[in-house]
């Protein structure tokens, strides 16, 4: 379950639950499948016999295929409307979509289709209450309060290793340059601050951003003009919101393995752009010991990878592309402005 489906509690005894979101890549999937396990279902239980099994399954296609790809792209295009409804009422929308969805589907596939006009309707209606409550009990049965302790846990994981870095860098300068030191403190408290919020709920990408510069300028406190920056960004991407701590601790990483352990200086390029419904983001670095950045990256691509599912679903990817002298995390995730 995306975290963004379903913020509050679901089930019972909670608060309200929510429908899921029918833009979402993982929601749409579950349907399809759990529409065509059910018609495979009905078709098993109705005969006995293999070559009737086959003749009806290829039957039951015609007339569930159809009406059930036109539902879904209905849904799709209604769930601006629906994701403001409150849950009882959006059912009914949901149902009655989906009753004239069927209706008007089987008015064309009459003609090839078998059997009479109201069985195609109930099955229709049984079936989209069954994948209703599916959803349902898989949002009682994963209460967002699991969720969210898992995503606080894994951020936890993050933010003893961003702080302690901080404060090693501020201590660096602490008497060889106390005014630096100073502002290092002023950046360091805002940073505090920004790991003081709810690490819940999606943030802009542009306060990530900020984010990010205040950490390498506390970096370049204890690598003076080793660490070098190269931002590639795109303004279209600001407004997009992201989960918290989510570039920081691959900065993080591309500073530790790319930069500290070499003698001169070195690059971590990041490139931010927007390219229509998507957004992606790259971070480079140069590649100095692979072996030590593979086992130094497996703990921050885990949990970045696991908190992208838990807001994204199967939207959101991060690949790795690795050369000779080079490498590169890369994260695709969906343009979303609206909490």
């Amino acid at each position: 379950m995306s975290i963004k489906q379903n913020l509050r509690r679901a089930g019972w005894g909670g608060r309200p639950a929510q429908l899921p979101d029918f833009r979402n890549l993982g929601v749409v999937l579950r349907i399809l499948l759990l529409v065509n396990a059910l018609a495979m279902a009905a078709v098993l239980v109705r005969n006995a016999q293999l070559d009737l099994v086959v003749i009806e399954a290829l039957e039951m296609a015609v007339d569930v295929e159809f009406p059930l790809i036109l539902g879904v792209a209905a849904l799709f295009l209604l769930q601006p409307v629906l994701r403001r409804l409150p849950y009882r009422p959006g059912v009914v929308a949901v149902l009655g979509t989906v009753l004239v969805v069927a209706l008007a589907s089987r008015s064309l596939l009459a003609p090839i289709g078998t059997g009479g006009q109201v069985r195609p309707l109930v099955w229709s209606l049984v079936t989209a209450a069954a994948v209703l409550a599916y959803f349902y009990q898989r949002g009682a049965a994963q209460a967002p309060a699991l969720a969210e302790a898992r995503l606080l846990a894994l951020t936890a994981r993050i933010r003893p290793h961003f702080l302690f870095n901080s404060l090693n860098g501020v201590l660096g300068v602490l008497r060889s340059n106390p005014r630096r030191a100073e502002e290092a403190l002023e950046e360091l408290s805002d940073l505090f601050r920004a790991l003081m919020q709810d690490s819940r709920e999606l943030v802009p990408l542009a306060d990530e951003i900020t984010l990010c510069e205040r950490y390498l300028n506390l970096e370049r406190l204890r690598l003076g003009d080793r660490l070098q920056v190269d931002w590639r960004r795109d303004p279209q991407a600001d407004a997009a919101l992201v989960p918290p701590l989510l570039l920081q601790p691959l900065i993080e990483n591309a500073v530790c393995h790319g930069i500290e352990p070499g003698a001169g200086p070195g690059t971590v390029s990041i490139t931010i752009e927007r390219r229509g419904p998507a957004v992606i983001i790259g971070i480079a670095n140069p590649l100095l010991d692979a072996v030590r950045h593979h086992v130094g990256n497996r703990m921050a691509l885990d949990n970045i990878r696991e908190r992208l599912m838990l807001f994204y679903d199967l939207e959101a990817a991060l690949d790795i592309e690795q050369s000779a002298d080079a490498y590169c995390v890369r994260i695709r995730l969906p343009f979303r402005n609206e909490r």
